[in-house]
């Protein structure tokens, strides 16, 4: 399933978009001008690594200060222990796009728990 995020000139380099999927995917657009999209909740606990430190091709976890390598989701160092599940990024007339993955999602326990009762997870990283 593609899926539209933004226009790419509303996401400047070193920043990072949100997609509001289920579950929700981050992009990012790295200082070197390249795309990735992986999903957006840290393995470890209920974290937005959209709101985590991008550097190179790294994003750093704002909870817990895991790293997560954007171009292949794995994890650098406890307390994640699992991958992100990563998605293809496509750039079409100047939107860019997430071709999700069939892959299933390495969501933190708080996540799962929240998803078998139906509702959303319990307090999120701000």
């Amino acid at each position: 399933m593609k899926l539209p995020a933004c226009r790419l000139a509303d996401l400047p380099r070193g920043e990072a978009f949100r997609l509001e999927s289920d579950p929700a995917v981050a992009v990012f657009h790295t200082e070197d001008g390249e795309l990735y999209a992986i999903d957006d909740t840290c393995t470890h606990q209920d974290a937005s690594l959209s709101e985590g430190w991008l550097e190179g091709c790294e994003v750093e976890c704002p909870l817990h200060a895991s790293k997560f390598d954007l171009r292949t989701g794995a994890v650098d160092a406890p307390p994640a222990r699992l991958p992100v599940r990563t998605h293809r990024v496509l750039v079409e007339d100047g939107t860019i796009y997430v071709e999700l993955s069939d892959a299933p999602p390495n969501l933190p326990p708080t996540c799962v728990a929240a998803r078998l009762r139906g509702a959303e997870p319990a307090g999120g990283v701000a």
